[in-house]
């Protein structure tokens, strides 16, 4: 079974795009024996792994440590926080939810998302779809001297979504914050210590990129600089099973790992694709196929870098992905990390030239 402990640690860190330091921290000290750790001026996070030899192939391990979040944009006179979204979101999931509020002394502050009651809006403005512009972030104080100088909040704050993960052992589900893409960066951290005692023919490097929800940033620089021949891509990925026709699904919770042949920003190499699936097939890992024609990974920026890096996405689904809950399965979580486990083992210079 997967690490619970360590999914709920590295899932409830803070941490939207640019300000990951915390999950940095809980993912390195989460595996102080997997190898070397360094970092860029991105707080792009690099592991080396440490069984690597040198002189073979290098195979790069992608997860992003950002989440949707919020960043206060002023403070006004009666104390409230104006903020903007940072990431992607539905405007109507925002309202009355809790969220934290990062400080001047690097404290959280609790706050609530509040918006007018419908006591004292007009027609139009119930009909309306609701604007981040007519939302606050509420911490509790009554002057704008209050916020700064006893909350210390400052303009620029990151606001993180308010939600602790838990697991469920009756249903195998996990519930929490943050799945896109923590449960990506806990995958890496479980393929490595299942690889720990392998004889493997390539070389691994896990890049933890900053900065994905806001257009891939980090993966632009982690993929420079690992310089890899191959990649694979372990991602949160938005689950279609609440909304869609059972005959439509391709991403259901509990029904194993999605792998993607292409979104809007990625046609995936169909001769990586192929082995993946092949591999699954051989190790009775159950995968879903999906044809997104939105949304995007990290994928869009490593496997057009350098000379072209050919690259998989495996996701793990994630129910209500960009709000400030998801649901998971922990069984998916566990098929992700066999397949990629499966699939390292069975590459080789030869192979992977042959994509």
């Amino acid at each position: 079974m997967s690490n619970i402990s360590r999914i709920k640690r590295i899932c409830d860190a803070n941490g939207i795009s640019g300000f990951e330091d915390e999950v940095l921290t809980a993912i390195r000290e989460e595996a102080p024996n997997l190898g070397t750790f360094t970092e860029d001026s991105m707080r792009n996070l690099y592991l080396a792994f440490a069984n690597n030899k040198g002189g073979r192939p290098v195979i790069q391990l992608d997860a992003h440590t950002d989440e949707v979040g919020f960043m206060v944009k002023c403070i006004r006179d009666d104390g409230m926080l104006e903020f903007i979204p940072i990431g992607g979101w539905v405007n109507s999931n925002i309202p009355a939810h809790r969220v934290r509020v990062r400080n001047m002394d690097g404290h959280y502050v609790q706050g609530l998302v509040g918006s007018k009651p419908p006591h004292y809006m007009s027609e139009a403005e119930r009909n309306a779809a609701p604007e981040i512009t007519s939302m606050i972030i509420d911490i509790g104080s009554f002057s704008y001297a209050e916020s700064v100088n006893t909350y210390k909040i400052g303009v620029a704050a990151p606001v993180v979504p308010e939600a602790t993960c838990s697991y469920n052992e009756q249903s195998g589900l996990l519930w929490g914050k943050a799945f896109d893409c923590r449960l990506g960066c806990t995958s890496i951290l479980d393929t490595l210590e299942a690889l720990q005692k392998e004889e493997l023919s390539v070389d691994l490097i896990a890049g933890f990129a900053s900065q994905e929800e806001v257009g891939c940033r980090g993966a632009i620089i982690t993929s420079r600089t690992i310089d890899a021949d191959l990649a694979i891509c372990f991602e949160g990925v938005p689950a279609d099973d609440t909304f869609l026709p059972a005959y439509q699904r391709q991403t259901a919770v509990g029904k194993g790992p999605m792998l993607r042949h292409i979104d809007s920003k990625t046609i995936i190499n169909p001769r990586f694709q192929r082995f993946a699936l092949d591999v699954a097939k051989q190790c009775n890992i159950p995968v879903q196929e999906a044809v997104r024609s939105g949304g995007s990974t990290n994928a869009s920026q490593i496997h057009i870098a350098q000379r072209g890096i050919p690259t998989i996405v495996i996701g793990i689904p994630v129910r209500y992905a960009h709000t400030h809950w998801g649901i998971s399965s922990l069984s998916d979580v566990e098929n992700a990390v066999k397949l990629g486990v499966a699939i390292i083992k069975a590459l080789d210079a030869e192979t992977i030239a042959g994509f």
